[in-house]
């Protein structure tokens, strides 16, 4: 035997069985960035396709409003559509869409307005599932609507929650005295209606029957009714549905009819009878 048979034997060390992992885990790591940037460039598409969408479908609901109510193409007009867009688009209509202008001239009638619209289909003629819209005038918009009402002193109107006031003047055997009326809006069959609720003589509180008895037919023109028609305004599918002072406005509500959105005979202007 010689001298190397004496030395004992080594075991190899023991490092030499791992080097192999940790280029396992490396290789896993890499897989897991990769899906990472990946998934993160998807969801960046998806929010870059989104906006555009959005900013596309919002553009050209603006359009279309100015196009049909005849506005100035400066006119500011702010459209939101609730949710994601481009699921919506995919699946053919826009669930909630609220459109508002200030200071929209309609001809005499003019206000804030505030459209909104539910189920709007974007393909075919399905039209749009629900629609109404409101507008708020303040008193200057209220006397230029009221103005083109024959005979009605629409200089001297004023609000006075729930009711408007206008004042005149009546004239007996040479004497004048002035009547003050507070008058109630409603809607009636798409028009609007004013009823006298108060009165006034010379600032005294006084009944109808009291100032008939006094001044007799004269009294006629301050106990009426006053309607004025709104429908050569506004698109022939929209109906006035409730209006009502609230504060220094007054509000009017309107039930859109759906087929507005396809329907050019309701897009048009109505008419008064």
């Amino acid at each position: 035997m010689t001298a190397g048979d004496t030395q004992p034997t080594q075991p190899l060390p023991p490092h030499t069985y791992m080097e192999a992992a940790p280029k396992r885990r490396r290789r896993a790591w890499t897989w897991v960035v990769a899906l990472i940037v990946v998934a993160g460039l998807a969801v960046a598409a998806w929010f870059a396709g989104e906006w555009i969408a959005r900013v596309v479908v919002t553009s050209t609901i603006r359009e279309q409003v100015i196009t049909q109510l005849s506005l100035p193409a400066d006119q500011q007009v702010d459209v939101t559509v609730e949710g994601a867009v481009l699921p919506q688009l995919i699946s053919g209509s826009l669930d909630e869409v609220t459109i508002s202008s200030d200071d929209v001239e309609l001809e005499a009638f003019s206000g804030d307005v505030t459209i909104r619209a539910q189920d709007i289909a974007i393909r075919g003629d399905a039209g749009a599932g629900a629609a109404s819209a409101a507008v708020v005038m303040d008193e200057e918009q209220l006397r230029t609507l009221l103005s083109t009402v024959e005979n009605f002193p629409a200089e001297s109107v004023g609000l006075a929650e729930p009711n408007l006031t206008m004042s005149t003047e009546l004239s007996l055997f040479g004497v004048t005295l002035p009547v003050g009326v507070a008058l109630t809006p409603t809607a009636v069959e798409g028009d609007i209606v004013l009823t006298p609720a108060s009165l006034q003589l010379a600032g005294s509180d006084i009944q109808a029957a009291d100032l008939k008895s006094r001044f007799g037919g004269l009294a006629d023109t301050v106990l009426r009714d006053w309607t004025i028609c709104i429908a050569q305004y506004i698109p022939a599918g929209a109906t006035l549905t409730s209006i009502a002072v609230t504060g220094d406005q007054v509000v009017a509500d309107l039930d859109i009819d759906p087929a507005i959105v396809t329907d050019t005979a309701v897009q048009d202007v109505g008419v008064c009878e």
